[in-house]
């Protein structure tokens, strides 16, 4: 056996890695992952196929949570940002080891309650949370990232009708911007999410207020996703900090979390090079220390160090997963270029229709041959714009091949849709052993019209 990408792989920190920890190719150049052949994957569980390599998620947890004991000298906690990959058995394996959860919505919440998650370990975000999102966090006792004035009133009403108290970290703009797509920067002022750094006076002073039955706990900056570069998360640091001293000083003696978000890229194709976890935590611990350092002369300034959270979502899966797709049609526009067409597109993968995302794919039968054409793969979807790859060199092909693309772990399952009405895939989790868990189910006609409703003048004139 062979590792693929032997000299490039970092067992430590597998976001830099272009393939999951597990995979290899055999003496005949055939792909595995986690001891299975990925054609036999293929061959039982059908196409296109989500593959999940285990070893990958915990290692890649264990390197936030070495690093974060590593580089911080305080308490520091872990939380999957689910909205990734979320699934019964991702959280729960995410959990197993070690690290909270945080949540978008009451779907992902309702996964994580399922999996008997504990509302203590469960961060809830969103920026426009209704009525009965509100009710079912504050019922398990989940600590909300406060996102506006609505659902300070919402958090209001429901504690004081429950007769509860809810948990909440105040979600701040930093008025920072990075260089990552505009869809998913999120630090900049020009945001829907967070208070702007001129309504933080105003909003501790409503919340001194409330003390009663809402707890002022933390703070909460994110700055985007897919992110390169580290200088953005010490500017960030400074923000931050600087909020919690205000609050100190103002009489907050709960706040006791400071949340630095995510957003740390990955290696989607050989050229990106994205700074590794341990990097990237070092960077943010170095940088809040830093900043609680700078107010120790200061008698009237509570610099003792609160807990660091960090919230990574892609950098936990994304380099964990492989898509594998059956090649299908074949065009050849003379002078223009090739096209290949395969078994799903952008109902399972919407990034590249979306973001214009590049990817990394390999042939499963040839994963390490050189390629001879440079194709255009596309999807099956009746769009012009469902394209997988732009671009990209393969090996002698042909139709039934099984087409493998890289670092699909994240936001591509949580992402998918019925568009066409096309079913979407099943996930299947790699122990590492060659044992197959199936994590979900690939959807059946009966999935996709359950919620269909007929109305009884159309069904009889339809059956006439």
């Amino acid at each position: 056996m062979t590792t693929l990408w032997e000299k490039d792989q970092d067992a430590e920190n597998p976001n830099v890695n272009l393939a999951p920890l597990t995979a290899c190719v055999d003496d005949n150049d055939h792909l595995q992952i986690g001891g299975c052949s990925v054609q036999s994957l293929v061959e039982q569980h059908g196409s296109p196929l989500y593959i999940v390599d285990e070893r990958t998620v915990r290692q890649s947890c264990q390197a936030y949570r070495a690093a974060l004991s590593k580089y911080y000298p305080g308490k520091s906690q872990l939380f999957y940002a689910s909205k990734a990959h979320c699934s019964l058995a991702v959280v729960s394996l995410v959990y197993s080891c070690g690290a909270g959860v945080d949540v978008v919505s009451d779907g992902e919440l309702m996964t994580c309650i399922r999996a008997n998650i504990p509302g203590k370990d469960i961060i809830y975000h969103g920026n426009n949370k209704s009525l009965e999102e509100v009710q079912l966090g504050v019922e398990h006792g989940v600590t909300f990232v406060l996102d506006n004035w609505h659902e300070l009133n919402l958090i209001q009403q429901v504690t004081e009708k429950l007769g509860k108290t809810a948990n909440v970290c105040v979600r701040l703009t930093p008025g920072i911007e990075c260089h990552t797509h505009e869809y998913v920067q999120t630090g900049h002022l020009d945001s829907k999410f967070g208070f702007d750094p001129d309504q933080v006076d105003e909003l501790l002073q409503r919340l001194l207020g409330l003390q009663e039955r809402i707890e002022l706990v933390g703070f909460h900056g994110h700055i985007g996703s897919q992110i390169f570069e580290l200088q953005p998360h010490r500017d960030l640091a400074t923000f931050m900090v600087g909020a919690v001293l205000k609050s100190r000083k103002m009489g907050f003696t709960t706040v006791r979390d400071l949340n630095m978000g995510g957003g740390l890229g990955i290696r989607y194709v050989p050229t990106d090079d994205p700074p590794n976890i341990d990097a990237w935590v070092r960077t943010v611990c170095e940088a809040v220390v830093h900043e609680f350092s700078k107010c120790g002369s200061d008698s009237g300034c509570d610099s003792s160090l609160p807990r660091l959270i960090c919230e990574p979502g892609r950098s936990i899966v994304g380099t964990s997963s492989v898509t594998a797709y059956r090649i299908g049609s074949t065009k050849s526009v003379p002078g223009v270029r090739q096209y290949v067409s395969v078994d799903g597109g952008m109902s399972d993968n919407p990034r590249p229709i979306t973001y214009e995302s590049s990817y990394t794919a390999v042939l499963c039968r040839s994963a390490t041959a050189p390629g001879v054409d440079d194709v255009r793969v596309t999807g099956k979807h009746c769009e012009e714009g469902d394209i997988l790859l732009r671009n990209v060199s393969l090996p002698e092909h042909q139709a039934d091949d099984v087409l493998v693309m890289l670092a699909s772990g994240a936001y591509h399952m949580s992402m998918a849709s019925n568009y066409n009405r096309v079913m979407r895939p099943a996930t299947v989790l790699l122990t590492g052993d060659g044992s197959v868990d199936v994590i979900q189910r690939r959807e059946t006609y009966d999935d996709i019209l359950q919620r269909d409703v007929i109305p009884e003048r159309l069904a009889k004139a339809c059956a006439t």
